[in-house]
């Protein structure tokens, strides 16, 4: 039996706890089809071994791994695959063309996450991230279907949270496991309204405009679930997708209010913005919980989406001063 958290929230796919900063707050998922299994995010470095825990938990061996997925490079996605890839002999790398140069090389994920967390934090939250080698490394276009015993993997190319971003539609139960791009739906924060949905605005690449059209481009699709890595599964997104758009336009309101304004206190004030706003929302969708647990529990995203949103204005100054 698995010492993993991972419960099975449709056939045959499996969401697993990645013990990330706290559970409940990052997944990744386990998708079987006649015998094959298929990896969509991975953890972090330190999450591999639950995650081969859960592989035998379910009676398989990591040689029945066809396919690892991380669905953007962001290391709470993407960190474990090097490790997991190691593990797994049979396993390709399905990833976005952007992100794959990173994944073949981390050095500058590693550096940049350094420069972030500190050495001694990155060691502790991410542990090591190692490289994959380029032969097993599928660089897959919008549209490229993966073969999973009788079901289909579709990849979608998805910016707006980065422009790396895919997601990953299957074909056996019309869901599609999206990474950042559905937004964050902690299930702490569920009331009688249902789930509660805001975008991570996390650095470096958000995009307002490019995400609006990538959500158009998945309700198209008519899903009937979203499998988020934050966190789990989310039914009848049709009626959940407008309320992550107007967190999308709100968030970025709130850093174009700063814009021109870059002087040393502009990092804390849009800290100050985005938790009082999380906090308002979370509060508006009848979330009851006192306010030091919702900080808690908001933490990671508070400092995440203001970092984000300052990169954002930054990048949009750069181009204006050209």
């Amino acid at each position: 039996m698995s010492h993993a958290p991972f419960q099975q929230v449709a056939e045959d796919v499996y969401c697993i706890e990645t013990g990330l900063y706290r559970h409940g707050l990052a997944a990744c998922y386990l998708v079987r089809s006649n015998d094959r299994l298929a990896f969509i995010d991975t953890g972090t470095d330190h999450t591999v071994p639950a995650l081969l825990e859960v592989i035998a938990a379910l009676g398989q061996t990591p040689a029945d791994v066809d396919y690892v997925i991380p669905t953007h490079v962001h290391l709470d996605h993407a960190g474990g695959s090097g490790s997991l890839m190691a593990a797994c002999p049979e396993a390709r790398l399905v990833v976005h063309p952007r992100g794959a140069p990173h994944m073949i090389d981390p050095e500058r994920l590693i550096a940049g996450a350094t420069a972030v967390y500190g050495e001694e934090g990155f060691a502790s939250d991410y542990g090591t991230l190692r490289p994959v080698p380029e032969s097993r490394v599928i660089a897959a276009e919008h549209g490229q279907t993966f073969q999973l015993g009788a079901r289909t993997l579709t990849f979608l190319d998805t910016p707006g949270h980065a422009n790396h971003h895919g997601c990953i539609l299957d074909s056996l139960t019309r869901g599609i496991f999206t990474g950042d791009t559905f937004g964050i739906s902690y299930r702490e924060l569920d009331t009688d309204a249902g789930p509660w949905l805001f975008a991570p605005t996390t650095p470096v690449a958000f995009d307002p405009e490019a995400w609006f059209e990538t959500l158009d481009q998945l309700m198209a699709l008519e899903p009937k679930a979203m499998y988020l890595t934050h966190y789990g599964r989310v039914d009848r997104p049709a009626e959940l997708v407008g309320m992550l758009r107007e967190s999308i336009r709100a968030l970025a309101d709130l850093a174009l209010a700063e814009e021109g304004r870059d002087d040393p206190q502009r990092g804390e004030r849009l800290t100050r913005a985005v938790a009082d706003w999380l906090i308002s929302g979370a509060r508006a969708h009848g979330v009851a919980l006192d306010e030091p647990r919702l900080r808690e529990l908001l933490a990671v995203d508070i400092g995440l989406n203001a970092q984000g949103l300052e990169v954002w204005l930054k990048r949009r100054e750069k181009r204006a001063a050209r």
